[in-house]
């Protein structure tokens, strides 16, 4: 009896011990960076290196794919490549959110993960000893500041809000968050807006972004080229002695005059003949994630 027992303790402490599917790609996933760093490090061919980033990541796409299981949201394709574009830390797009995209860069696409996923991503982030790349380990916080949305499902370029939207939560749903706003690498008036609606739904996390169409405000323009004037103005009053001091007088002066233009779009879209379009583009996709 004794014996019997002890087995059924073991088998019990086995299965309690077993890898999810999540643990088994989040290691499988560590073990080709670890093995590209690796080739790195040995000074492998760009060739050989590529081919090696290009095999993991299918594998890696093969797994999540099984991890998040069948994707139906209408509209979109059911078959998703994984999200991370690069599975070297020299790269462009990595780190990128562990998820399947669905859809094209250029058109209306959704980045499907999971709560565990997007929690152990932001745990990885809240360990960055940079700033700029330092996130709260708080879902709820992080899902509302711009350098999530940057570092989760842009590569190469900075996604900086416009204004929220204010949803309705479709039936079903835990939290929809929504937004309007920009990917730039430079400061400035940035009409290519995009709405970006994250909606989680019991252990679901589904980030969508689709182009939208906002009009030029002339008032808001403004404000940007009195500011572009002013650093504009400081740039040329540099010397030898005061350059660097000037430099960064500019770049603030930059940097407020694009604060200030968005401010301005926030003001003043709502009251433009084109934002009820805007909300309901918003509302559609969060209702079409939710399965509505």
């Amino acid at each position: 009896m004794r014996l019997v027992w002890t087995l059924a303790f073991a088998l019990a402490s086995g299965a309690a011990c077993a890898a999810s599917p999540e643990d088994e790609y989040i290691a499988a996933r560590d073990k080709a960076i670890s093995a590209i760093a690796a080739m790195e490090s040995a000074n492998a061919p760009v060739e050989t290196l590529d081919a090696a980033n290009e095999k993991a990541r299918a594998d890696l796409e093969q797994r999540l794919s099984a991890l998040l299981g069948p994707f139906t949201v209408k509209g979109f394709p059911a078959a998703g490549t994984i999200n991370i574009e690069s599975l070297s830390s020299s790269d462009v797009g990595f780190g990128m959110l562990d998820g399947l995209r669905h859809g094209t860069e250029d058109g209306p696409s959704i980045v499907a993960s999971t709560r565990g996923l997007v929690e152990r991503w932001l745990q990885s982030r809240a360990a960055e000893t940079d700033a700029d790349l330092k996130l709260p380990t708080s879902f709820d916080a992080a899902l509302k500041l711009d350098a999530f949305y940057t570092q989760a499902i842009g590569s190469d370029a900075a996604f900086t809000g416009t204004l929220d939207f204010k949803l309705k939560t479709p039936d079903g749903a835990d939290m929809t968050i929504a937004r309007l706003g920009g990917w730039a690498q430079d400061v400035g008036p940035n009409y290519d807006q995009e709405i970006v609606v994250t909606l989680v739904k019991g252990d679901s996390v589904m980030i969508a972004e689709a182009p939208a169409t906002v009009p030029k405000i002339a008032a808001c323009d403004a404000v940007w080229t009195a500011a572009d004037a002013a650093a504009q103005k400081l740039v040329k009053q540099a010397t030898d002695d005061s350059e660097d001091n000037t430099s960064d007088a500019a770049d603030a002066a930059w940097a407020k005059g694009d604060s200030d233009f968005r401010a301005c779009m926030a003001k003043t879209l709502p009251d433009t003949p084109v934002f009820p379009a805007l909300l309901t583009q918003a509302q559609a996709l969060a209702d079409k994630m939710a399965g509505k």
